[in-house]
């Protein structure tokens, strides 16, 4: 009896840790035998653990090879971490031996010059399958196993007709290193006796947590700036087939239910035509009838939103296809305790797998609908193009030819076609050239997302926004340009269309110099070869003066912010300098020009004081628990991947513990965790000539406890308390007042130390927060800040607004021999913010060498 008992429990307790493909599985399809379950691969029931992302890819690799009929397994590129992004391409043996052909054809659609001709009756639907693009929403990758299965070895006429008319990009995970932080983490928690209770370690992840990629970014956010190895091995992928469905499988709130798209009617973005929606719509259909088979509950247009197209759900809908959002509520461990009973993983993964079942029946079901819609979406763009007044667009920064080829090479990723300026040209009051300026044509397939890139919008539906509200590519850039109307646009402004990432060459214009070396410090990647050159031990200094000097063509005059390599202060010979700097400056592009005559012909003289020796920045950045892992990653990415400097992540509790003096640069970004740190020996280390740079919420923080001389503005709340106001209208009404994110125009003294580097008296800002600083007392340490009527794009309340104007964006306090550099706003943020970056870059190189007298506020 004591046996029975004992092996009564074991099959209890199996029944609720794991589930049989039985539990998931149509049980009308027959499948084949031959095919690999996931538990002979795994290990382990699907739901029983949480899937590593190794054993994901060898389970898909042991599909492919085991179904070679049905699946072709592409290996797309690698993450920051070395793992490997897997393409499987699904389809049926007939269309896998026309493959190449059945692509190009399905391409020529998204061409108006060849669409015409072609007919969609015969032809495969292409859908894109991806799955939980943020790491710890694992039960998309989980559900993706069993979708593996499926469509590699069910059986019967539904699924040979299902296959003939498909082909299926298949991508197990959009977040590898995600996706293996967090299993790693609830698999080392799982108890053998389920625990539910959500205050268990199993459900409250480490900082960062497995959201994130490797530096702590939101992929779901990097659909359209494309700033990471993982999104552009995608986009490469997306743009070679360019799918008619693309599905998004993520996780919301665990006492939710699940949320399938169309989302909020009214905050769809204007650009998305309303044929998306309606196809969105009878997709929705498939969807319920799906889980409504099952009894999962659901919900739709509510809470989500397809407004910003950096998001995996929205950005297929600016490219002619239809992106669905998928939201299942999370168990986050194995099973939870929530407010609608004990959520198990199964059960979230079985959601999953059978809304992406339902996603092939509605794609088979709309194939034609869903193939003449794309067809249609890219020849209207040309009609629409040819109706709106702006007909082209202009851009470049002949000061920074670095920052104008990363924004061409972003454009050309989304199959932008880009031409080089053929002749110059002025439009709002800039002068474009020929050589340093490119131009777009409107009237081209991709009219819709090009206006997705370069429009600023100031007019909405609604007030609430599930992300940003503005992106305006340009300004985020830092880079000037221009709408081109009917009456500017020409073609012979077209040259040759830009087919190859240009090289940018750099190195030393001229000889070996006996005085010295300047290098202007507008380009973008100078931060990298100054400190490459301070890594060397080569010494340097900077202008913080203008001067003039004879050149070949004249004169010219050199800005703030130029570095001097002076040649009689170094350690190394003259050769070995020139050696050096030659091979660094080719390195990164950027040319530094040798100095034969060092007489100025006006301005400091080369030996002047107004030449300030520069320190190698040694930098720490508080992270950890509290502290905004997005923001704290959008410096690291800044630092690590664009300019090869490093810096030491440092913990609050660390903080306290170690000997800080090896630091001479703090830097505090956003968020809550600052609490606990030890304001004394911050104080100290600031007093002792540290520059401490603050970022966002940061700022507030240290207003507050006296580590700068900040003083904050009080903004209105927005709601009048006097009023009686309608319960069900509190969440329109309080999150009007949030401040979801939008760009300002911060006007620059460019003649302080922060603005170095910068060539107009502006630059666009974003900010998505309540901090808003008073102006300092003192007139010289505010040298960013707002007008009256700041905003360029985006919305915000008139409360945000009012306290927004006339505030400043940068302050610059001075305590002892050190320096507190306040920034309210974010220069750095998804890591396509460059415009901001040389206010952070300068605030790491030049910070110490602000005058201190010119940031203590007068009282």
């Amino acid at each position: 009896m004591r046996k029975f008992f004992l092996l009564l429990f074991l099959v209890i307790t199996a029944k609720f840790n794991a589930q049989e493909l039985s539990y998931y599985l149509p049980d009308s399809v027959q499948y084949n035998p031959s095919i690999p379950k996931p538990k002979e691969i795994i290990y382990h029931n699907v739901g029983e653990y949480h899937i590593t992302h190794d054993r994901l890819v060898n389970y898909m690799q042991a599909l492919a090879k085991a179904a070679p009929d049905r699946i072709k397994l592409e290996n797309i590129g690698f993450t920051y971490e070395g793992r490997p992004q897997i393409l499987l391409i699904i389809t049926s043996p007939k269309n896998h031996q026309n493959l190449e052909q059945i692509r190009q054809q399905h391409v020529a659609l998204t061409d108006p010059s060849k669409s015409p001709s072609i007919t969609t009756d015969n032809m495969p639907v292409v859908l894109y399958i991806g799955h939980s693009i943020h790491g710890n929403e694992s039960s998309g990758a989980n559900a993706s196993l069993l979708s593996a299965y499926y469509l590699a070895a069910a059986q019967g006429r539904q699924i040979d007709d299902l296959l003939n008319n498909t082909v299926i990009l298949f991508d197990p995970s959009f977040n590898p290193d995600g996706l293996q932080r967090f299993s790693t983490w609830v698999n080392q928690h799982k108890s053998k006796n389920l625990v539910t209770d959500a205050n268990s370690r199993e459900f409250n992840e480490v900082w960062p947590g497995g959201r994130y990629n490797h530096y702590w970014f939101d992929l779901n956010r990097d659909w359209l700036p494309a700033q990471h190895v993982e999104s552009q091995n995608r986009l490469k992928w997306f743009h070679q087939w360019k799918p008619n469905i693309l599905t998004d499988h993520h996780e919301q709130g665990s006492n939710a239910t699940f949320f399938f798209q169309p989302g909020v009617p009214s905050r769809v973005n204007p650009l998305t035509p309303a044929k998306n929606q309606e196809l969105t719509g009878k997709i929705a259909k498939f969807h319920a009838q799906f889980l409504d088979r099952i009894g999962s509950l659901y919900f739709t247009k509510e809470n989500y939103d397809d407004f910003y197209y950096g998001k995996g759900s929205t950005y297929p809908d600016v490219n002619g296809a239809i992106g669905i959002l998928f939201e299942q509520a999370s168990s986050r461990g194995h099973a939870q305790q929530t407010s609608n009973g004990i959520l198990r993983f199964p059960f979230t993964i079985k959601n999953q797998f059978t809304t992406t079942l339902s996603t092939l029946e509605a794609a088979k079901n709309l194939r034609k609908e869903l193939l003449d819609w794309q067809r249609e979406f890219y020849r209207s763009a040309s009609t629409e193009a040819a109706a709106y007044a702006t007909k082209g667009y202009v851009f470049g920064d002949a000061a920074d030819e670095a920052k104008t080829e990363i924004f061409v090479t972003m454009l050309r990723r989304h199959q932008i076609d880009v031409y080089k300026l053929a002749n110059n040209i002025k439009a709002d009051a800039t002068d474009f050239k020929k050589g340093t300026a490119y131009i777009i044509p409107a009237n081209q397939p991709q009219y819709r997302l090009i206006r997705g890139i370069f429009d600023k919008t100031l007019a909405y539906k609604d007030s609430i926004f599930y992300d940003i509200t503005a992106w305006t590519m340009p300004l985020a850039f830092g880079l000037p340009y221009a709408e081109l109307g009917s009456n500017q646009f020409a073609q012979n402004l077209l040259g040759d269309r830009v087919i190859t990432e240009k090289i940018i060459t750099g190195g030393v214009r001229g000889s070996k110099s006996e005085i010295a070396y300047l290098m202007e410090w507008s380009e973008f990647y100078t931060p990298a070869v100054l400190y490459e050159l301070q890594n060397a031990g080569v010494t340097a200094k900077v202008a913080t003066n203008t001067f003039e000097m004879n050149a070949d063509n004249g004169t010219k005059k050199y800005n703030y912010g130029t570095i001097l390599i002076p040649v009689s202060m170094q350690s190394l010979t003259g050769l070995e300098l020139f050696d050096r700097i030659k091979t660094i400056s080719e390195k990164y592009g950027v040319t530094i020009e040798s100095i034969q005559n060092g007489s100025v012909s006006s301005g400091s003289e080369l030996g002047s004081a107004k030449f300030s020796v520069l320190t190698k920045p040694s930098i720490a950045m508080l992270a950890g628990t509290g502290v905004n892992a997005l923001d704290a990653g959008e410096i690291w990415h800044l630092l690590d991947q664009r300019f090869n400097i490093p810096m030491t992540h440092l913990e609050v509790p660390a903080f306290n513990r170690v000997d800080v003096s090896k630091y001479n640069t703090l830097i505090m970004v956003g968020g809550t965790a600052y609490n606990d740190l030890n304001k004394d020996k911050l104080k100290a280390w600031i007093a002792g000539g540290g520059t401490l740079i603050l970022t966002e919420e940061a700022v507030t923080w240290a207003a507050q406890n006296g580590i700068s001389n900040v003083v904050l503005k009080k903004g209105k709340s927005g709601v009048d308390s006097t009023k009686n106001l309608s319960y069900s209208d509190r969440e329109q009404i309080d999150g009007a007042q949030a401040m979801s994110g939008a760009i300002f125009r911060a006007e620059i003294d460019l003649s302080n130390p922060l603005a170095y580097g910068y060539t107009q008296p502006f630059v666009s800002l974003f900010k998505a927060n309540k901090v808003y600083m008073e102006k300092s007392k003192s007139p010289y340490a505010t040298p960013f800040y707002y007008k009256e009527k700041p905003l360029q794009s985006g919305w915000l309340s008139k409360e945000n607004y009012d306290a927004m104007k006339s505030s400043a964006a940068v302050v610059v306090s001075a305590s002892g021999s050190g320096r507190i550099i306040s920034i309210a706003d974010n220069p750095s943020l998804r890591a396509f913010w460059l415009g901001g970056t040389k206010l952070m870059m300068n605030a790491i190189f030049f910070g110490r060498n602000i005058d201190a007298s010119s940031a203590r506020a007068e009282e």
